[in-house]
């Protein structure tokens, strides 16, 4: 009977055993449970030869033209002070402060721009000392956003330049564009973080005009996007995720690519189809013209999310804007360029849950979440704590994605 008895309990155990690994194994294999929340990085805020010689010569990088804001109207807070002082983000110190401070308020993943000007790199500083260099990056993921989009004099430092006149373009040729490949897949996409999805890289793409006038058209731009995935597949991963950059119409909020002389007569399905994209997404709330009032802009986002949603035989991954505001780059801007009524931390709050619901409602595609942006201090559009919200925007991605609100009754919702 002892024995049993023993035999018995031996077999529970087991049993409870099992049905722990069973149901551990089940949660695994869900891969659209997790939330990815990705936030945009700006990566100006450091010094470098190439951005003293060309834009900013103080020392900080564009913190420089960030501390001159100035207020243009009642209550306009300009400059913009960040509670953590004007750090550098390729000091991997003031970087593991960031971390930290993203992954407690529900952030998990960064999303750098990058860049590629005159056969080299530039503000890679910040990727490559700053946050692969800070000791607790393995808490959080990130991915390339190749921001390839041409760069223009006193859009970047109006004190510098009175006129505007090309710095750069966009554009690369054939041998640039194998270094980039080459580049990427050995310095980003074989770290393990690197955000992936069904195991392939995510690249995503900024600029698809200048994609397209890279390669003298589609079928360049499929070629060339087809020696990336092929060299991806060599370096041992299953393929590459490409997502692209999409905007909307100002007037319409209708979804487009770029320019219908790009398109070549192809609807964006087809474009999408032949170049073998997997995503969409967007950079900010842009296809919605920025106005006074927060809500009303987001209004309008909301809209642009939802004709995309309808239109793309792919996902459409949602975007929260925080604000606009970009000033310090424009002195010839006012109150009516400023988005200041209702900008507030709740009301982003308010179109995050909105974000949340929409990944809730595509139970089959990944729950990716992307914020414009953790850090764009010049665009008025950032996570990071000052000295005005304090914590409040990090406080409210919190409260939403922690699912705090998922419950709440509305008066008049009892019944």
């Amino acid at each position: 009977m002892k024995n049993k008895k023993e035999y018995i309990g031996v077999l529970s155990i087991l049993l409870i055993c099992l049905v722990s690994v069973l149901s551990s194994c089940s949660r695994v294999s869900k891969p659209n449970e997790k939330y990815y929340v990705a936030a945009y990085v700006w990566p100006s805020c450091h010094d470098e030869s190439l951005s003293r010689d060309v834009f900013w010569d103080e020392g900080e990088g564009e913190w420089e033209v960030i501390k001159k804001g100035d207020s243009r109207f009642d209550g306009h807070y300009q400059p913009k002070r960040p509670l953590w002082g004007y750090r550098s983000d390729s000091d991997p110190k003031a970087v593991e402060k960031k971390i930290e401070a993203a992954v407690d308020h529900g952030i998990n993943v960064f999303i750098y721009d990058w860049y590629w000007y005159d056969g080299q790199p530039y503000l890679e500083d910040a990727i490559n000392k700053g946050f692969l260099g800070a000791r607790n990056n393995d808490k959080m993921s990130f991915y390339i956003m190749w921001a390839n989009h041409d760069v223009y004099s006193n859009f970047w430092n109006p004190h510098r330049y009175k006129t505007d006149s090309l710095v750069w373009t966009g554009v690369v040729d054939q041998p640039n564009y194998e270094v980039i490949v080459k580049r990427v897949i050995n310095q980003y996409f074989k770290r393990p973080n690197y955000f992936k999805i069904n195991g392939e890289p995510v690249f995503s793409i900024f600029d698809f005009p200048n994609l397209v006038k890279s390669f003298n058209g589609l079928d360049g731009a499929k070629n060339a996007l087809d020696y990336f995935r092929k060299e991806t597949v060599k370096a041992g991963f299953p393929g590459i995720h490409f997502q692209l950059i999409g905007w909307g119409d100002w007037d319409t909020l209708s979804p487009r690519l770029c320019d219908e002389q790009y398109m070549e007569n192809l609807t964006i399905n087809e474009v999408i189809s032949k170049l073998g994209i997997s995503s969409v997404t967007a950079y900010n709330w842009g296809g919605a013209r920025p106005q006074e009032d927060y809500v009303a802009w987001g209004a309008q986002a909301m809209q642009v999310q939802n004709n995309w949603d309808k239109t793309l035989d792919v996902p459409y991954f949602p975007n929260v804007s925080i604000g606009w505001d970009d000033t310090p780059r424009k002195p010839y801007l006012g109150k009516k360029d400023v988005t200041h009524y209702n900008a507030t931390p709740q009301s982003f709050g308010a179109y995050l849950q909105m974000a949340r619901e929409y990944v809730q409602k595509h139970p089959t595609q990944p729950k990716l979440i992307v914020i414009n942006a953790w850090n764009e201090w010049v665009e008025g559009s950032y996570l990071e704590p000052d000295m005005r919200w304090g914590y409040g925007y990090l406080e409210s991605v919190k409260n939403i994605m922690s699912g705090k609100y998922d419950k709440y009754t509305y008066p008049g919702d009892e019944n």
